[in-house]
């Protein structure tokens, strides 16, 4: 039975024209970004509230276009150094915060996640991206420069031993302020959001690879296996082993 689900489904994504349904899904949703992108950063595709972010009248007047053709060249910048990021480690960028400036010229922050794209041989040829606007945060003055680079550490080196004290250092703050800030933009403490991370991390590995159970515990920032296994259990009420079981039917 499940072999035969395999297939079915497999048969109906294969008949959809993609990505045009994914498009209109985010069309209806004025304050998501949605966009693809190719290795070479050209934009393939973007939604309704991708064309009114950057002032264009047309979808086709982003297509074929890079960042730096339709955004300040600084805000270009970091989109390509987070795009050559996840090209070269095949991993998504989730919940990572970018500045933006609206069509008006204010400038306020976003939460984006990139997600790689690959063909139906697995190679990696492109990325697929949504950016939601943190309008409340921005008006609080919740978010800046140096707390959007102690996130972007967090989540690049998240397999790697990281203190909380450290990364408020980084955003220029008490580990008090940072862990509220942290809250009141991820709903989540710090802690809690660095185990996420890791989480996540592992959860991918144990889908897409056949790593040992423990040397994923290392490459996503655990002590050893059985601390990996707590948290997991914790976070999902499965054992990785379990998880992964799970995933492949």
């Amino acid at each position: 039975m499940h072999a035969s689900i395999e297939r079915w489904r497999h048969d109906f994504l294969a008949r959809v024209a993609a990505p045009h349904y994914v498009e209109a899904l985010f069309d209806r949703l004025p304050d998501i970004v949605f966009s693809l992108k190719d290795r070479s950063g050209r934009y393939v595709a973007i939604s309704q509230a991708a064309v009114a972010r950057c002032g264009l009248r047309h979808k086709r007047d982003a297509l074929g276009k890079t960042a730096f053709d339709l955004f300040p060249r600084p805000m270009a910048e970091r989109y390509t150094r987070q795009d050559e990021r996840l090209f070269r480690s095949g991993r998504p960028i989730v919940d990572n915060l970018d500045l933006t400036i609206y069509r008006d010229g204010s400038s306020g922050w976003c939460l984006s996640t990139k997600e790689p794209l690959h063909d139906a041989q697995g190679q990696l040829i492109g990325l697929a991206c949504i950016s939601k606007d943190l309008v409340e945060p921005t008006r609080a003055h919740l978010i800046d420069a140096g707390f959007a680079a102690a996130i972007d550490h967090l989540l690049e080196h998240c397999d790697r031993p990281l203190r909380i004290d450290e990364l408020a250092r980084r955003a220029r703050l008490s580990p008090a302020q940072f862990d509220r800030r942290m809250k009141k933009i991820f709903q989540l403490s710090a802690g809690q959001y660095l185990i996420k991370t890791r989480i996540d991390h592992a959860a991918r590995l144990l889908g897409e690879s056949d790593l040992a159970i423990a040397e994923i515990a290392l490459q996503s920032g655990f002590a050893d296996q059985s601390g990996l296994s707590r948290q997991f259990r914790h976070v999902t009420g499965l054992t990785p082993r379990q998880y992964r079981q799970l995933l492949r039917g």
